[in-house]
Order: structure tokens, then C-alpha cells, then sequence
């Protein structure tokens, strides 16, 4: 597939080039080599120009019958989309975006092309946390984590950050649950010379019928479905139309994972949702678990929207760590490193504490 972005790499070293602030001259990070503006102009012209004709020739199709509806010409006008020839990520940004860097690699993109041919989300979750308040977020998140590196706490640094728009399906449906629970209660008889556990077993069945409502699905491979999981819930009650308004200033991840390959997941959501709900109803006893069960679910309804996603990328070691935030509730997840010093030193402090004790009590039943 032909590229229709255009990364301004040095021709010495291939290292991503950029225009810094306050030059004449556009200058490689890496090995110096200094370029006037119009040598590279003329340089990359013939790439942009195939960029731009790969981008007129594209034909995209999707599947606009589960969700969305089609753009309006005015709305079409404002929006832009590119390839990146690096990594292969496709992004969306609003039409008044010439140049930006990819969220996915960094590297920095030149957009020769309009946007067209994308189904419109029916709503969107408008941003609420800022820039800075993603940078102290993340650093609260560091907070109490005993095993980080000492470097990394010390001298971690916000590499790269991104407000990103990232596409979500919204699955309505009604079921029927049924399930089945073996369950116990325990009697313990303490006598003279031993205990006596006393079990009794129940099968306690359960059924229902449970409307859910939006459960939500992201849209994108490229987002790791872990972490979009994990920074759940959104407040659905901020939710609105959507309108392009909503992404001036931001990127916007287009789908490419349709309503159609999501359901499985939501099924599987619903699923587990319903069997947890009627476990709840498994009470006055102490422990159960599910035997069987069987979920029905009914005609749902779908619905296509963009949640707000603030990207967090920082380095250690050489190794990129990457974090998300929900733009909306500032919720933070993602994956640290560890001190394998302490790692193996705080079992040999729990076990020096513990020495004393256990000498005590030795001493006390000798």
C-alpha cells in the first residue's frame, strides 16, 4: 500500500528531521548535518507529490450499517487523514493540520492529502483533563510504589505526550442469565483433641432478565485493550452528539476493528457481567461458584463514539513505558519498572523483623 504521509528523514542517517525554533536551517538531531529550507523542500517535493496522488487513489470501504452515518461535505472539508510511512498507523486529525508527528512512532509527518471516507461517530466524550494535569497525574501515579528504580523517580522525564480521540463501539442489549451455584456453609467444632469442619452443600439456581447499556468496545488494534479496559468507566452522562468542534487541537484514531469483529468481545463482557450479577444474589452463605450457566441475549443496538485518551510515553533504561489516562475521570494505568535490589531485599527485612518474634514465641511455649 502506498504512502500517503511523508517522513522527513536525514539523507545522511535517516533520523527523523525537524525545523527548530529560532534557525534558518533545518538541522539533523543526530549527526548535525545542517540543510537550507529550500534543499529540502526540493528534496522531499517529488515524495509529497506521490504521497498526495496515493491519497487520491485510495478506496476505502467500510461497513456503515452497524453504527454512524455519513459525513457532511462541510464536516469532510474540515477533517484530514494520513498513513504513516514508518509505522503504518492511520490517524486522524482536523483539516487545519499541515504537520504533527505520529503518536505511535514519533516521527514527524508532513499531511499532503484531505481527509474522506469515514463513518461519522454518534457521539463523543468531550476532554476534561489537560496536558498538565496528565503530567502530575503521572507522577502521582509513581507515588508509593516501593520498588521503583531510585533513576527512574529521579530523573524520569515526560518524553512524549497526546491527546488522542480513540474509537469506541457501544453495545445495548437485554438478556436472559441463568445459573447454576454450588454453594457451602461450614460448621467448625472445636473438641478436645481435634476440629471438626461440618460442610453443607446447596445448588442454588438463579435467573434473570438484565438490560445492559453501552457496554463499551474499543475500536483500535493498535490500542492495547488492557489498558483501554482498565482506565474504565467513562461518565456516559457527559457523553453528546458528536461534532468535528470537539476535535480542533487533537488526533483522532479511525477504527479498524468494525462493530461486527467487536461483538465478540461485548458478548463475552455481557457475559461475565450477568453470571457476576446473579452470584450476587447467592447470599447467607460462605463461598460459591458458578456450575453452569447460559446467557440469551436479545436484538441489541450499536452505537459508534470517540472517548479521550492521553498518551504518556517516558524512557528508562533505553526502554520506552508507555501510559494512558482517561481524558474525562484522569484515571492513569500502565507498566513501571522494578529495583531487582529491593526486589530481593524486602523478604530479607520482613525476615529480620520476624526473627525476634518467632525467638519470642519459641521461648514462651518451650
Amino acid at each position: 500500500m502506498a504512502s500517503t504521509a511523508v517522513n522527513y528523514q536525514c539523507p545522511n542517517c535517516t533520523a527523523p528531521l525537524s525545523f527548530q525554533p529560532g534557525n534558518d536551517k533545518v538541522t539533523c538531531e543526530y549527526c548535525g548535518t545542517e540543510f537550507e529550507t529550500q534543499v529540502i523542500e526540493d528534496m522531499f517535493r517529488q515524495k509529497e507529490e506521490m504521497a498526495a496522488r496515493a491519497a487520491d487513489a485510495r478506496d476505502a470501504k467500510w461497513d456503515t450499517e452497524a453504527a454512524g452515518e455519513e459525513w457532511d461535505p462541510d464536516e469532510v472539508a474540515m477533517m484530514k487523514a494520513f498513513t504513516c510511512s514508518s509505522c503504518g498507523a492511520e490517524i486522524v486529525s482536523d483539516g487545519n493540520t499541515m504537520a504533527t508527528e505520529c503518536c505511535y512512532c514519533g516521527n514527524p509527518v508532513m499531511l499532503p492529502q484531505r481527509f474522506s471516507g469515514m463513518i461519522k461517530p454518534d457521539y463523543i466524550i468531550p476532554f476534561k483533563k489537560t496536558k498538565e494535569e496528565a503530567v502530575v497525574a503521572l507522577k502521582k501515579f509513581y507515588e508509593g510504589k516501593k520498588l521503583l528504580p531510585k533513576a527512574f523517580t529521579a530523573n524520569n522525564r515526560v518524553e512524549a505526550i497526546q491527546a488522542m480521540y480513540v474509537p469506541f463501539w457501544f453495545f445495548d442489549s437485554e438478556v436472559e442469565a441463568h445459573a447454576s451455584f454450588r454453594a457451602e456453609k461450614r460448621h467448625i467444632i472445636d473438641m478436645p483433641d481435634e476440629t471438626i469442619t461440618e460442610t453443607s452443600v446447596y445448588e442454588c439456581i438463579r435467573s434473570g432478565t438484565m438490560r445492559f447499556s453501552r457496554i463499551p468496545v474499543d475500536g483500535s488494534e493498535k490500542m492495547d485493550d488492557a489498558y483501554m479496559e482498565s482506565i474504565e468507566p467513562f461518565d456516559y452522562s457527559e457523553m453528546v452528539p458528536f461534532s468535528t468542534a470537539y476535535l480542533t487541537g487533537y488526533l483522532a484514531d479511525k477504527y479498524d476493528v468494525d462493530a461486527e469483529a467487536s461483538a465478540p468481545r461485548a458478548d463475552k463482557r455481557v457475559e461475565t457481567s450477568a453470571i457476576g450479577v446473579l452470584g450476587e444474589t447467592v447470599m447467607g452463605y460462605d463461598v460459591y461458584s458458578c456450575k453452569e450457566s447460559a446467557v440469551v441475549k436479545g436484538e441489541g443496538k450499536v452505537s459508534y463514539g470517540m472517548v479521550p485518551v492521553w498518551i504518556l510515553t517516558t524512557r528508562y533504561e533505553g526502554k520506552p513505558y508507555t501510559f494512558m489516562m482517561n481524558g474525562q475521570t484522569g484515571k492513569v494505568v500502565g507498566s513501571l519498572p522494578y529495583d531487582k535490589g529491593k526486589a530481593l531485599l524486602y523478604p530479607s527485612i520482613a525476615a529480620f523483623i520476624l526473627m525476634p518474634i518467632l525467638y519470642f514465641l519459641i521461648k514462651m511455649f518451650l
